[in-house]
């Protein structure tokens, strides 16, 4: 199968990952103050419209900080199903559940994005988006996010490569069943589990390689 970091929603949450590790929160004071992104809840269920350039996906996204896990369940349009688990040590999971039974297991340095990942981001302004009056912050030039300014729920997520999801749903307090959780028998034979040579712990600051990336993202051959 090819490999799962290739999907382009997964690199993207693996970038999240890499680039908040790598660029924390500023906890500079500002002058005036500022609207904060709200916190995710500890717990959540969201659907998702993705666009990936031209191709279209739809996410289902439960989020469970309390318990360290988070899933995405990703459908390409006419496509194939593929479930990314992340648990808060490290291990991912991305299978499907269908009669090829597909399963590869990657470990990473860091562990599920935290409530308070937003946190440090440069507020925008205000942007009407999807129907919705949001607030808009920008991370690391790596993401823009889009939060409904009555609501405080979020809109719309954009990412430096053109990659855009609307939220179409978002249930605080959500709580997937545990059983539902559990990665399938496969996943769990003798050779399918491996640690990633792309990531690397450097001087204990997380980093992908940038050749894997753009080869990941861009298709460039290095």
């Amino acid at each position: 199968m090819a490999s799962a970091t290739k999907h382009p929603f997964i690199l993207i949450v693996f970038l999240i990952h890499s680039l908040l590790f790598v660029f924390p929160a500023d906890s500079t004071p500002t002058p005036s103050p500022s609207p904060s992104p709200s916190p995710w809840p500890l717990q959540f269920y969201s659907l998702l419209y993705m666009n990936v350039n031209g191709s279209n996906q739809i996410v289902d996204l439960w989020y469970d900080w309390p318990n360290g896990r988070n899933l995405n369940i990703i459908q390409d349009q006419l496509g194939k199903r593929l479930y990314d688990l992340e648990w808060n040590n490290g291990t991912s999971f991305f299978y499907t559940l269908d009669s090829n039974q597909e399963c590869e297991t990657k470990h990473f340095e860091v562990g599920i994005l935290r409530p308070d990942w937003l946190d440090g981001a440069h507020y925008l302004g205000q942007e009407k988006v999807d129907g919705f009056l949001c607030n808009v912050w920008e991370k690391v030039d790596f993401i823009w996010y889009y939060e409904d300014v009555v609501s405080k729920r979020p809109v719309h997520w954009r990412f430096f490569n053109g990659m855009s999801a609307h939220v179409m749903t978002f249930e605080e307090g959500a709580v997937r069943e545990d059983e539902k959780w559990q990665a399938p028998v496969y996943c769990f034979d003798k050779g399918t589990e491996y640690s990633t040579s792309e990531v690397k712990l450097v001087h204990g600051v997380l980093r992908a390689s940038i050749s894997y990336l753009l080869s990941c993202l861009f298709g460039f051959d290095f």
